[in-house]
């Protein structure tokens, strides 16, 4: 929790499929303590016409002036865009929250510089479960950690794995595996749609031990996500089903509220999970 007598100021870096409902909800008061102060986007006119509703509508800034406007800054963008506005973050002792989670394991020095700025990289749950479980056996010793996604195809249409192999899915008929690998492998291979393979393996064993597999699957019409965990504490099988942004089937609705779920927790007098 942020201790401090004004509202803890926040600043959003994209406002899209995420971005743009965590900043309705915030600039409607519906995270008490929290004020929307920034938001930067690459397409001005079209933000400013998105926010004509607002009851405060920030300025629009660069995404380096981002963390000398504001306490908290929420990252929403391609993952080619993130150390723009991830180190300035860090760099100020910001809280910085990242959804282009994968991003984060290829710039690990950004924990090592937090440690010596007190910043705090602070990852949503996002479109996962359990993330409050996989710490509490990590506390412990975990022996295995696998996620299996199935997503409708459109959701991994142009994927940077399946553009390199020459791999299309569209009408498929049957579930197509698509990916097996750590972690780390798939999110290079789908930055857009396994952020959360990367947010359970820093949860919990590291991303070249954590298993996934990716399947497109013309059966299902939500993104489906399957944790296994095995360790010396418990055995976790847990299973969530997002229904997909309409606008953007590679994300889960989900993925926003986890956003201000997270930010809640920086302002509430009760927080309730590890």
């Amino acid at each position: 929790m942020v201790a401090r007598t004004g509202p803890v100021k926040l600043a959003i870096a994209g406002l899209g499929a995420i971005g743009l409902p965590v900043a309705r909800r915030v600039d409607a008061g519906d995270v008490p303590g929290l004020a929307l102060v920034a938001v930067s986007v690459r397409d001005e006119a079209k933000a400013r016409k998105a926010m004509a509703g607002f009851r405060r509508p920030p300025p629009l800034l660069g995404l380096a002036a981002l963390a000398d406007a504001a306490d908290v800054i929420v990252e929403c963008l391609p993952s080619a865009r993130f150390l723009e506005v991830a180190e300035p973050a860090v760099t100020r002792g910001r809280i910085f929250m990242p959804l282009s989670v994968g991003a984060l394991i290829d710039h690990m020095q950004l924990v090592e510089l937090a440690a010596k700025t007190g910043a705090r990289i602070v990852v949503p749950t996002g479109a996962l479960l359990g993330l409050d479980a996989v710490r509490a056996t990590a506390e412990g010793r975990i022996t295995s950690a696998t996620i299996v996604t199935r997503k409708p195809p459109a959701g991994l249409a142009g994927a940077p794995l399946l553009a390199a192999q020459g791999l299309s899915v569209d009408g498929l008929k049957a579930p197509l595996r698509v990916f097996a690998g750590s972690a780390r492998e798939a999110i290079a291979g789908f930055p857009a749609n396994v952020n959360v393979a990367v947010a359970l393996s820093l949860a919990g064993i590291g991303p070249d031990r954590t298993q996934v597999e990716v399947w497109a699957d013309p059966g299902v019409t939500r993104n489906t996500h399957t944790v296994t965990v095995r360790s010396d504490s418990s055995d976790l099988t847990m299973t969530i089903e997002n229904i997909p942004d309409p606008d953007n089937p590679r994300t889960g609705r989900i993925t926003a509220l986890s956003v201000l779920a997270a930010l809640r927790r920086l302002t509430s007098p009760l927080v309730v999970g590890s």
